[in-house]
């Protein structure tokens, strides 16, 4: 048996740079969570089919676990744990507290990040964009009534943040 090879990948996540020595079948998911210890985003079906790993790569909202970190290489991540500035979470994040969004809160970080990618690149979405958004993302829970709320609110948080100059 061949030893397995590492290949050097430099992975831009959350605006830091992480040189680091993968294995080129090592997906992002598990690059993330093992190898830079960012855990918020989760490792549930290993499928592509929960959502639950959901991270924003290039603007995008993707599955981390169908990814190779390899092919992530001088791509811009983003996880969950980007997405706050200091103390103040990101209008998904406060609207998902406002509007009881989660439950267990398994799927919460998928659902946001999903939504913050929607939000990226549509700020005044209407009600079937953000159903669509979310529509990859699945909720073990049934607290999709008020995780669409969450998202009409966070749209009304961003566009209330952005007339306010923030």
């Amino acid at each position: 048996m061949e030893p397995s090879r590492h290949l050097p990948v430099t992975l831009s996540v959350n605006g830091s740079q992480y040189p680091i020595l993968i294995e080129p079948r090592r997906t992002l998911l598990d690059a993330l969570r093992h190898d830079l210890g960012l855990t918020g985003a989760k490792k549930v079906c290993d499928m592509g089919d929960c959502g639950a790993c959901t991270v924003i790569v290039d603007g995008k909202a993707m599955y981390a676990c169908l990814l190779l970190a390899v092919d992530c290489d001088d791509r811009e991540i983003t996880t969950i744990e980007g997405l706050a500035t200091g103390n103040e979470l990101d209008p998904v994040q406060e609207a998902f507290i406002r509007a009881d969004a989660f439950q267990c809160g398994f799927c919460t970080s998928g659902q946001i990040m999903s939504l913050r990618a929607l939000l990226d690149a549509n700020p005044e979405p209407d009600d079937d964009q953000i159903l669509r958004a979310v529509t990859g993302n699945l909720c073990r829970c049934g607290a999709y009534p008020n995780i669409l709320k969450a998202g009409r609110l966070a749209a009304d948080l961003q566009a209330q943040a952005a007339s306010n100059g923030q």
